[in-house]
């Protein structure tokens, strides 16, 4: 039981669960008043405005420096972390997508030419570099807040 109160007492999981649970619904009411469509799969889906994955590792790396030190090694390696999720998420995770939806053109060209059906792959992967800013933002806000 003292277990489950550490953890619910732990700031830096909280600010990391918390700018997931806000990007992530976000994305919702975004895709809301932008297509007019409600889409509860956006919550738990990736890709999007903002980049829920920026979001949380910022908040975490932030929460770190606030309640361990901006010069501590743990905050550094934190530091380092979310640039690795931050380029992930804008490059390589964006091209990922962009290959999808090419490749998704190409199948649908050739099987509807044969009359055959094979499923879509994924094209909303990666991040707009906008998208990962947002998210980096929202997660050093919620940090703050929540340190």
């Amino acid at each position: 039981m003292e277990s489950i109160n550490q953890l619910a007492q732990n700031k830096v999981l909280l600010a990391s669960l918390l700018a997931w649970f806000v990007a992530q619904t976000l994305k919702v009411i975004i895709t809301l008043l932008l297509e007019r469509e409600f889409k509860f799969e956006r919550f738990h889906g990736s890709g999007g405005m903002p980049s829920s994955h920026t979001s949380t590792i910022m908040a975490a790396s932030t929460s770190i420096g606030l309640t361990m030190g901006f010069d501590t090694p743990l905050y550094a390696l934190a530091l380092i972390m979310s640039f690795i999720v931050m380029y992930d998420a804008s490059g390589v995770r964006r091209s990922v997508g962009k290959q999808a939806k090419l490749l998704n053109d190409i199948i649908k060209d050739i099987y509807e030419f044969k009359h055959l059906q094979e499923e879509r792959l994924k094209e909303l992967v990666g991040h707009k570099p906008t998208e990962v800013a947002v998210g980096a933002v929202l997660g050093v806000l919620i940090a703050n807040i929540v340190s």
